[in-house]
């Protein structure tokens, strides 16, 4: 079984939603959020393996289209707006909401990605680092993780680099990916960062250099061994809230 970081972290947070969501398939409930952040990535993926040659208007053009795609293929499949996930009034107010902000921040990446001109690390064979998927041996355990973007650095190390359209940054995540980048691809590692959408800009950078694999490692045999041992504790609380399998949970608290 491959281990990646949403596992882990989805497991830590509330074994019994891992139960609900990994094992018994318990369908998630929709949340526009999650197909902004979606249709962004891929309009970032697109404009930056194009060499930046798109306009904005293009890659708003982009993220547009693939958020309606993917909202209208949730709706086929949920019509209830009642039961989607929501930051906002409504489902409606929602979706409609993350379409207008959804193309400001691809208009804004363009914008700040042309002012600052990141160089993106490179493959021999020339595959620029966009949308890595990497799989490494840490600590005994396959794990597995889809790298935003990797950066090059003056000194020859690479930058990792997560793009967020929402506010919730996963320091766990870079560790993991930093990880992942020295033994699957030999590369050194010093820091890492976040560009955030709704700031239009980067966040301080994370020290990576310190990061072992026996650190990181230990998460991911703790997770291992307790599925294995089917344990998967439920914790309720106030996350029962933002949990998108409470519906099908008896341990949720209203």
């Amino acid at each position: 079984m491959t281990r990646s970081v949403s596992q882990t972290e989805q497991y830590e947070k509330c074994g019994h939603q891992f139960f609900l969501r990994r094992v018994e398939g318990v369908i998630p409930r929709p949340a526009a959020w999650s197909h902004q952040g979606t249709a962004f990535h891929s309009a970032c993926e697109v404009y930056e393996r194009g060499g930046r040659q798109l306009s904005a208007g293009d890659v708003v053009d982009l993220f547009s289209t693939e958020y309606s795609e993917a909202v209208n293929g949730a709706l086929e499949q949920e019509p209830d707006l009642d039961h989607w996930m929501t930051a906002g009034p409504d489902g409606a107010s929602d979706i409609e909401a993350r379409y207008v902000l959804g193309q400001q921040q691809a208009a804004g990446y363009v914008s700040w990605a042309k002012a600052h001109g990141p160089e993106l690390w490179k493959a021999p064979d020339g595959t620029p680092g966009i949308e890595l998927h990497l799989t490494a041996d840490i600590a005994g355990i396959k794990v597995q993780g889809y790298i935003d973007q990797l950066v090059a650095e003056p000194d020859g190390s690479v930058r990792i680099r997560d793009l967020k359209t929402g506010t919730t940054k996963s320091k766990f995540q870079l560790q993991t990916y930093a990880v992942l980048v020295r033994k699957a691809l030999g590369l050194k590692v010093a820091v890492g960062d976040w560009y955030q959408a709704k700031k239009n800009g980067l966040t301080r950078p994370l020290d990576l250099s310190g990061v072992t694999e026996e650190e990181v490692g230990a998460k991911y045999v703790e997770i291992d061994q307790g599925v294995k041992r089917a344990d998967f504790p439920a914790k309720p609380g106030f996350n029962c809230r933002f949990c998108d399998v409470s519906y099908a949970c008896s341990f949720r608290r209203r």
